[in-house]
C-alpha cells in the first residue's frame, strides 16, 4: 500500500499546487483585472495601516503568484510570496474576522509553505527545466 502511494506523489503534488493556484488566481484576479479594482483594494490596504504601495503587491502576488503555481514554474518563490502574503493577511484581517475566515487563510498559508519545502513535484514545468 504504500509503495502504491508513493507513486501518486506527484499527482498529490500537482494536485496541491493546482488547488492552491487556482484559489490564489482567482482571488487575485477580482483585486487585478476589473477596472479600478486594483486602486480599490490598494485603498482598503491603507485602511489596515499598512502602506498604498503594498496593496498592489499583495493583489499581484495573489494573481501572478497563483498562476506560476498552477504552471508549477518558479514554484518555490511563488508559494514563499504567497504564504508571506497569507501570513500578513492572517494578522491583518483573518484574526479579526473569526474561524471562518482565518481556518481558509491558515490553510492557504500552510499549503504555501508545504510547497516551498517539497517544490513542485514531478508534474510541473520547474521539473521540466531543470530549476526545482
Amino acid at each position: 500500500m504504500i509503495r502504491f502511494l508513493n507513486k501518486l506523489q506527484p499527482w498529490g503534488a500537482l494536485l496541491i499546487r493546482l488547488t492552491l493556484g487556482l484559489s490564489m488566481s482567482v482571488h487575485g484576479y477580482e483585486k487585478v483585472i476589473p477596472h479600478g479594482a486594483l486602486k480599490d483594494f490598494a485603498h482598503y490596504i491603507v485602511t489596515l495601516h499598512m502602506p498604498y504601495w503594498l496593496g498592489y503587491v499583495s493583489a499581484w502576488t495573489e494573481f501572478a503568484g497563483g498562476i506560476l503555481l498552477i504552471l508549477g514554474l518558479l514554484t518555490r518563490f511563488a508559494a514563499f510570496m504567497v504564504a508571506f502574503n497569507m501570513f500578513v493577511a492572517f494578522f491583518a484581517v483573518g484574526i479579526h474576522q473569526g474561524f471562518g475566515i482565518y481556518n481558509y487563510i491558515l490553510a492557504l498559508a500552510a499549503i504555501a509553505t508545504m510547497l516551498i519545502f517539497c517544490g513542485s513535484g514531478a508534474l510541473s514545468l520547474d521539473r521540466r527545466f531543470g530549476i526545482s
